[in-house]
């Protein structure tokens, strides 16, 4: 069956507000909260960003009964891999739930601007590799000496760790991340807006490396961004935040400022034609039914902007989570 989670958009709102629409989605019914993981947000004048990791014990201690995930936090540079397994270990343990470690091969906005390279994709996956490698032998108890290409451990352990089996989701576009999610996770993470696409891209490689390495198919975790609006102008308003996530240069640039001023350099129509639009839950309805149908997905996250988000989550709750548990 189905799990609905609910986004919180920390490159949006204040880590104060995050806990408020957290607690608004426990009582509007979802199961779980999918929460983005950033040292930058993607524009600098409508922009907030929390420390993920004290907000979900935040969230951990505020709505137990619901389960977390990160979406996506990226265990190559800022964070070392062990360090990562630890703050994960650390939320299963304080939360009465599953906690869901998504990961993925990040931004320059999150790395640049403390200092670390961030290369080409080839070098980004075999980090990810490695990554997952020490962080799964952390989370299975090993005292684990580890001497890769890119990190190295020495005796290292989690004293505290977890008390669930925690899932690695890995967030995947195309079939190259496909691939390693069928290696070394436990399911995909996938943005879907054309579900054909999503399926030649994604589903359809990953279903092939699993079919090669004689394992069991992934589980699969979707999501979609969608602006809740009844006009273009408040649907722009409600973007404003994001717009930043669709310039060009989206995965170099380290600059909010640079990336809001690239994406203002597009049209409004252009910005908002890569997001998904509805003005009522009917057409919420019909944008996010796919992931149910034709994914038989595990997890659905609902990634949603408005002018009104508190009013959203609720509406969300009411009216559209019912049609889509049918």
């Amino acid at each position: 069956m189905t799990k609905f989670s609910y986004f919180l958009g920390s490159e949006q709102w204040q880590p104060e507000d995050l806990i408020k629409h957290a607690e608004i989605a426990r009582e509007a019914g979802f199961e779980m909260l999918t929460i983005s993981e950033h040292f930058h947000p993607w524009v600098d004048d409508y922009s907030a960003s929390n420390f993920t990791w004290s907000t979900l014990g935040a969230l951990a201690n505020k709505v137990p009964e619901l389960d977390l995930g990160t979406g996506v936090t990226t265990p190559l540079w800022r964070m070392h891999p062990g360090v990562v397994a630890q703050a994960a270990a650390t939320i299963d343990r304080l939360s009465s739930s599953s906690f869901h470690l998504g990961v993925g091969t990040g931004e320059n906005i999150n790395e640049g601007p403390l200092g670390y390279e961030f290369p080409k994709y080839e070098e980004r996956k075999n980090r990810l590799i490695e990554s997952l490698t020490i962080i799964r032998r952390l989370f299975n108890g090993e005292k684990l000496t580890f001497n890769g290409e890119y990190y190295k451990t020495e005796k290292a352990k989690l004293y505290s760790p977890p008390l669930k089996h925690i899932p690695i989701w890995l967030a995947a576009g195309g079939p190259k991340s496909a691939q390693v999610a069928a290696e070394h996770a436990d399911g995909l993470m996938i943005s879907v807006k054309d579900p054909k696409d999503s399926y030649e891209r994604v589903i359809d490689p990953a279903k092939e490396k699993t079919s090669e390495l004689k394992k069991d198919s992934l589980s699969v975790h979707t999501y979609r961004w969608t602006m809740f609006a009844e006009n273009d102008d408040d649907a722009w308003t409600a973007l404003r935040s994001w717009r930043g996530l669709r310039a060009p240069s989206r995965l170099q640039q380290l600059d909010p400022e640079a990336l809001r001023l690239e994406a203002d350099s597009f049209s409004k129509e252009e910005i908002m034609s890569k997001f998904s639009k509805a003005s009522t839950v009917d057409e919420l309805y019909e944008i996010y039914k796919p992931l149910v149908e034709e994914f038989d997905s595990e997890i659905v996250t609902i990634q949603i902007s408005s002018i009104n988000q508190e009013e959203t989550i609720r509406l969300l709750g009411k009216e559209l989570l019912p049609k889509l548990r049918k």
